[in-house]
């Protein structure tokens, strides 16, 4: 399967980004970085700043039917840069409206909530959003991962402690029958 990774050009959380993008590799998916930017993006290790990466794909060059899937990584400024641009809005929007699984980690369901596609969805997150996943109709449970088989299959997990069931959860639920629900 070709799974697209959304990062902003910077603020991304680099543990959530790598180790899902390892887990899908390693079980012979294919994980593509999509960015709203050509060139690199750095991660960080919570407010540090760490590695870059290549970017493989701008964000307003792709169609989401092009991927199998979506990961959204978090990391505080990752997700609140992407739910400013319009094109990376759209293009989760699109997942959903595709009925394509996507999986989001930490901080990423604010890219899902500016998309508008948390509504009547439960899910979990890092904490702090669940003020705003409960104003956009969403229910938050603190769950280490929660899987929801509404319209399309939505896996999201809370925090990079968390990482071991999250990937394990996408690698089951993108992997097979789970997705196609």
């Amino acid at each position: 399967m070709r799974i697209a990774f959304l990062t902003a050009p910077e603020g991304v959380e680099q543990v959530e980004l790598t180790d899902p993008w390892k887990a899908l590799a390693d079980n012979g998916h294919e994980p593509v970085l999509v960015s709203t930017k050509p060139g690199h993006i750095r991660a960080f290790h919570h407010l540090d700043k760490a590695d870059t990466f290549p970017v493989d794909a701008i964000v307003s060059q792709v169609q989401a039917e092009s991927f199998d899937g979506l990961v959204l990584p978090g990391g505080v400024a990752n997700p609140d840069f992407l739910r400013m641009d319009e094109r990376a809005v759209e293009f989760v929007r699109a997942f959903f409206t595709q009925g394509r699984p996507v999986a989001a980690i930490c901080h990423a369901p604010w890219t899902l909530v500016e998309a508008d596609v948390v509504r009547g969805r439960t899910l979990t997150s890092w904490p702090s959003l669940r003020t705003d996943i409960r104003n956009a109709g969403g229910t938050w449970v603190d769950e280490q991962v929660r899987i929801d088989r509404g319209q399309n299959l939505l896996i999201t997990s809370r925090r990079p402690d968390d990482l071991k069931a999250f990937d394990e959860a996408i690698l089951t639920e993108f992997s097979g029958a789970g997705h196609n629900r």
